[in-house]
């Protein structure tokens, strides 16, 4: 049965529990995802064929037994397309443009790549595009601006109550070395100090800006603080900050990007794609 046979294919070549535990954004492993579209291509090959009687089950056809005599090696995707009918088959049950995707040369890493694959693949590129164009209107941002920007992340993250009282410091008196606060929680039982510069890329955060920070923190008795900047972070600055009595959290750019797409500041969604499977449990059971 094809639920079967990906945990025997797991066995055979003994794959690791990290591979066999590998998911896809769907959710579903990347074995049973790529054992899934193996089999369709083998069965638009018409080197497998349904059983006639049993349910969810496949028996390799004449053609396929042929096919395994003249061919040594793996058969791959491009291996399949040069089989009479393939390419036909997958037209009629994938329409044009799933044709168009399998012929088209700018597609990178075509013939071990499936579907969903290059799905992720492209939401990935899309997402790093957009984390791209994010820092760059950071880093031109006013500053006062981004500060909010900050305390806006924070605030969406879970922490402080009143956005007023988060902002205040910097609004009202520009405290030495501190940029915001925030309340961690609600009712304001300890608070966290902030500090967000915007930095070109070349211009690396080091030792000597976070021990600025730590300064300004130890002035108002302060144990916790976050550092937040558009750049990065140099190696002597991530070691002070490992190595004082506050806790300080550094944020690079990449992070900073990161965080604010993931939690929908800054950035609005245009679109939702819902992407479906065959549930072959319920199926099987009916």
């Amino acid at each position: 049965m094809r639920r079967n046979a990906v945990p025997q294919i797991a066995d055979q070549y003994n794959f690791s529990d990290e591979i066999r535990n590998s998911r896809v954004k769907s959710g579903q492993t990347h074995i049973d995802n790529r054992g899934g579209w193996a089999l369709s291509s083998l069965v638009k090959a018409k080197f497998v064929t349904k059983h006639p009687t049993e349910k969810f089950t496949y028996q390799i056809t004449d053609k396929g037994r042929d096919y395994l005599k003249q061919h040594d090696g793996p058969i791959t995707p491009h291996d399949l397309r040069k089989v009479e009918g393939y390419e036909k088959a997958w037209k009629e049950a994938s329409q044009k443009n799933q044709q168009a995707k399998a012929k088209d040369p700018t597609i990178s890493n075509i013939d071990t790549s499936t579907p969903d694959e290059l799905i992720d693949a492209a939401y990935t590129n899309l997402n790093r595009s957009l984390a791209e164009e994010l820092l760059e209107t950071l880093s031109g941002m006013n500053p006062y601006k981004f500060e909010q920007v900050v305390i806006d992340l924070l605030a969406a993250m879970g922490y402080g109550g009143f956005r007023e009282d988060a902002a205040r410091v910097t609004q009202k008196s520009n405290d030495g070395g501190i940029d915001g606060i925030i309340n961690e929680d609600r009712l304001g039982l300890d608070v966290i100090y902030i500090q967000a510069k915007r930095y070109k890329a070349e211009s690396t955060i080091g030792r000597k800006e976070i021990q600025s920070f730590v300064g300004a923190l130890a002035g108002k008795q302060a144990t916790k603080g976050v550092f937040i900047t558009t750049s990065d972070f140099k190696k002597t600055a991530t070691e002070y900050a490992e190595n004082v009595p506050q806790k300080i959290i550094l944020i690079n750019g990449h992070r900073l990007t990161e965080l604010m797409i993931e939690l929908d500041i800054g950035v609005s969604t245009i679109r939702t794609v819902s992407l479906k499977r065959i549930d072959t449990d319920y199926l099987e059971e009916a």
